[in-house]
Order: structure tokens, then C-alpha cells, then sequence
């Protein structure tokens, strides 16, 4: 159930992306499960190659409010400086429809308000300039009941910054890089 609280987050968050409402033609078949009467939650136009699957339903949309992307340098065998490459890990704070969730390793998401956690993995991704990747993530794994229990699909979008440093570093020095994102999750039609 939506509270006055959440639908205040909703709206901020649709306030932020500017974007289109998730019944544009580009999301055909998708839609909010909301309680009648609730507001449409707003969410970015997605690409066509990270999109859910047909028919998913919005779960809940989230913004970054407070985010890193942490890298670790890797040294080549023989090699006496590195390069901060490979995957990073996150650390996010969001904001959203349902309240708050903490991003982390897994990568996973956990809410605030009622503990359910979910992990996922990389499924598609498009390329930002600047930016780390728009992504479409599969989720894995879900543990407890709540907001997030019904997450299928998570998409990462609108990203800002993430990107890893250039230059040399050091074996095992860690960078941590801000970066901004929206974070919407879908709760996929049984096949």
C-alpha cells in the first residue's frame, strides 16, 4: 500500500527524471500495479536493448540520492603499476515509491522500511558516454517479505559519472567514484 510518504517520493523522483510516464508507447504493456487512484510513477524512456521483459509491471522506481562506484587497481603479472579496470562495487543510498533501499555488493538491494533484499546479475546493457552503462539486471535471489519481493527485473538508468579512474595506481588501491542513477524494478509475467 502506497502512503502519503511514498507518493510524496514518487513524486519527487517522476520531478527528477523529467521523463516520460511508463505508459509511453516505448513501454507498451507495461504499467503500475499502484492501489486505484494512485499517481503514475514516471520513469525514463528505456532502450530498446535492456528493456523487461513484455507485460512486466512497475514494482517501484528509486533515485540515488548518495552513491559510489569502488574500484581496485589490478597490476598485470610482470607489471609494476596498474590500472583501476574490471567491475566495481557499489554503495548507494535510494529514494523512491517505497521508501528507502540500500544498494551494496552482490550487487543487492535491501529496503529500509521491511528488510526484503534481492541480488541480481547483469543481463543487457547499453553504453552511456561519461558514464557507467544503463543496465538490465535479472534478479537472483530474494530473501525476506516486502517491497522488493516481487522484483524480477531491475533496470539502472540515467546514469551519471561511476566511471573508473585513468591513470596509474597501485596493486590493491581502491577509488571510489560519485555517481547518480535511477533504479527501476519490475515484477516480470510468469512464462
Amino acid at each position: 500500500m502506497l502512503t502519503t510518504r511514498s507518493r510524496i517520493s514518487a513524486v519527487a523522483v517522476a520531478a527528477a527524471l523529467g521523463a516520460a510516464t511508463i505508459a509511453t508507447p516505448a513501454l507498451a504493456g507495461v504499467h503500475n500495479d499502484g492501489p486505484a487512484g494512485a499517481r503514475p510513477v514516471a520513469v525514463p524512456l528505456i532502450p530498446k536493448d535492456i528493456r523487461p521483459p513484455a507485460g512486466s509491471k512497475l514494482v517501484g522506481a528509486y533515485i540515488v540520492t548518495s552513491g559510489t562506484q569502488t574500484y581496485t587497481c589490478v597490476v598485470p603479472a610482470g607489471a609494476t603499476t596498474g590500472a583501476f579496470t574490471g567491475s566495481s562495487t557499489p554503495e548507494a543510498q535510494l529514494i523512491g515509491t517505497g521508501g528507502r533501499i540500500h544498494h551494496f555488493g552482490g550487487p543487492s538491494w535491501q529496503s529500509l522500511r521491511d528488510g526484503s533484499l534481492v541480488t541480481a546479475s547483469r543481463a543487457a546493457s547499453s553504453t552511456v558516454d561519461g558514464a557507467i552503462p544503463e543496465l538490465l539486471l535479472k534478479v537472483e535471489t530474494h530473501s525476506g517479505k516486502g517491497v522488493l519481493s516481487r522484483a524480477d527485473f531491475i533496470n539502472r538508468l540515467r546514469t551519471s559519472g561511476g566511471v573508473a579512474p585513468a591513470g596509474s595506481c597501485a596493486a590493491g588501491e581502491k577509488a571510489s567514484v560519485p555517481y547518480g542513477s535511477i533504479y527501476v524494478f519490475w515484477d516480470a509475467p510468469a512464462v
